[in-house]
């Protein structure tokens, strides 16, 4: 050890043994008081679970635990954008982030529960982690298989930033693919979106024709505007365009008719067994009163 602290350390023992302390005793309560409520130690609580939307508002070893993690997960997203995809243990990542130095209880957070259930990382069949980019992409081919097929179903762009995270040496295989790649600007956020340059759909615009394009204006025009324009000019041919407004069908007014009551249909079915009993009814009632008659 340096001759020099021993000095200074030795000098700071003799000040100490040399100022002079007074040790306050504290007070004894009156044996008559109330004994005062024992608390119970409250049970260690369990691991906090992940969530990366309040971490950095968590307390004392919580932050602590996040913080590590975050620390992890850039590591990771680093390496694998500089063309280190080998998966990695738990203690090799440690190391090449210089935190060997965690303890049990958080080393068993992190193997256990954290980097498993973390959407950036992924785990291989034999416990090692690896980062878990959005698109599976290696190289400038495997980049514009992806938009090609992105151009054939119809799925639109593919993010800037999502490619940077996926693909390794990103600016280098982009600068290469220039030709091959359009790149738009996002007007609402100012992300830049890449799209699959298909050559096959290009063709030659008149000069003329592009001048008379630029020379119009319509950005503060609507469409009844334009159409009232359009309709000034003699031109008729975009009034079939456009949205249409759904025409209610009209409802056809009901003829004022008599309501005429249904008689009831019940037994049908028995309607000659019912007018043979009507008649058999009538004969025996009238035979009745002749005989009465006579009588």
């Amino acid at each position: 050890m340096d001759p020099a602290l021993l000095r200074e350390r030795e000098a700071f023992k003799r000040r100490a043994m040399a100022t002079p302390t007074v040790e306050k005793k504290a007070k004894t309560e009156s044996s008559f008081a109330a004994p005062k409520d024992i608390k119970k130690p409250r049970p260690a609580s369990a691991a906090p679970k992940i969530d990366a939307t309040n971490y950095k508002t968590m307390s004392g070893s919580s932050q602590y635990r996040f913080g590590v993690l975050a620390k992890i997960v850039k590591h990771m997203r680093t390496r694998h954008q500089e063309g280190d995809d080998h998966p990695l243990t738990l203690d090799e990542i440690l190391d090449e982030t210089n935190q060997l130095d965690i303890g049990s209880s958080v080393k068993t957070w992190l193997q256990g529960e954290a980097l498993r259930n973390n959407p950036k990382i992924e785990v291989t069949p034999d416990g090692r982690f690896l980062f878990k980019s959005v698109f599976k992409i290696k190289d400038g081919k495997s980049l514009m298989r992806l938009l090609k097929q992105h151009d054939l179903k119809g799925l639109g762009g593919v993010l800037l930033d999502d490619v940077q995270e996926s693909l390794p040496h990103c600016d280098k295989v982009l600068k290469n693919r220039a030709s091959e790649i359009i790149f738009i600007t996002r007007p609402n956020d100012k992300k830049k979106i890449l799209f699959y340059n298909d050559r096959t759909a290009n063709f030659q615009v008149d000069e003329d024709f592009q001048k008379l394009w630029r020379a119009v204006t319509v950005d503060a025009m609507d469409d009844a505007k334009i159409d009232e324009y359009l309709e000034k000019q003699g031109i008729r041919s975009m009034q079939d365009h456009g949205p249409k407004k759904p025409l209610l069908p009209k409802r056809k007014k009901l003829a004022n008719k008599k309501r005429q009551f249904k008689k009831p249909r019940d037994n049908e079915h028995l309607a000659d067994v019912l007018e043979t009993y009507e008649d058999n009814t009538l004969t025996q009632s009238n035979a009745v009163q002749e005989i009465k008659q006579n009588n």
